[in-house]
């Protein structure tokens, strides 16, 4: 009677994906560019954009408090910028193998997520000075523009201007000054949150879902990622 013959299968080695190295490096680009290069450059023009705006709005009109002129957070968001595009020089390491780049990405993460609340600080303020200067009613006095929310209370509180020319530099000027202060530091709060939601993407992108059963008459149990 003939043994019976063992038959033994070969299985090949699994080949890696040709479009795994691909999946890879598109997750850092968008559109052909590198999606946090245009998150840092946008950090940076418009942090620029601000500390300008604002220091036109302090040459105009010395007397406005530093809280009207948001210099400080075009100042600090455009150090953020900075430290960004410096972190996007060094070369690509997955999963952070060196504790410079983890520390880099920790602190760009941080100072981004300070950028935020710092942008919406200048807006809450922003807002709150265009609010003012709608209900203002003023008038020339000793080479100062003096608005008062109410003339006709004399116990109302008045709003010095100095060194304007005309209270319509004030009501007219003044007032587009501070709108766009609204809208640049809104956008960049916003770029900021997106700088936040990439540095996140970029270490928690990978989750495990659990594990995968598989049919009867495979192999072991194999961990999914998603």
């Amino acid at each position: 009677m003939p043994g019976k013959e063992k038959r033994t299968e070969q299985r090949a080695p699994p080949t890696p994906k040709k479009g795994a190295k691909d999946g890879r490096e598109e997750s850092h680009t968008c559109c052909g560019c590198r999606f946090p290069l245009l998150v840092a450059l946008l950090q940076l023009s418009l942090g620029v954009a601000v500390a300008t705006l604002s220091f036109t709005m302090a040459s105009n009109c010395p007397s406005l408090p530093a809280r009207d002129t948001p210099y400080w957070a075009g100042i600090c968001v455009g150090a953020v910028a900075v430290l960004g595009l410096v972190l996007l020089c060094l070369p690509y390491q997955p999963d952070e193998k060196t504790s410079c780049q983890f520390v880099l990405k920790l602190l760009y993460f941080l100072l981004s997520a300070l950028g935020l609340i710092v942008c919406v600080t200048a807006v809450a303020f922003a807002a709150h000075h265009h609010s003012n200067i709608s209900r203002y009613s003023c008038h020339m006095a000793s080479g100062s523009c003096h608005c008062t929310m109410d003339s006709s209370d004399p116990l109302s509180r008045t709003f010095q201007y100095q060194n304007v020319t005309d209270c319509d530099a004030v009501t007219g000027t003044m007032k587009l000054f501070v709108l766009l202060q609204m809208c640049l530091n809104l956008l960049l709060g916003l770029v900021c949150l997106a700088a936040c939601f990439v540095m996140w993407k970029d270490r928690y992108q990978v989750f495990y879902v659990g594990l995968w059963l598989p049919a009867p008459g495979t192999g072991a149990a194999q961990q999914q990622k998603v």
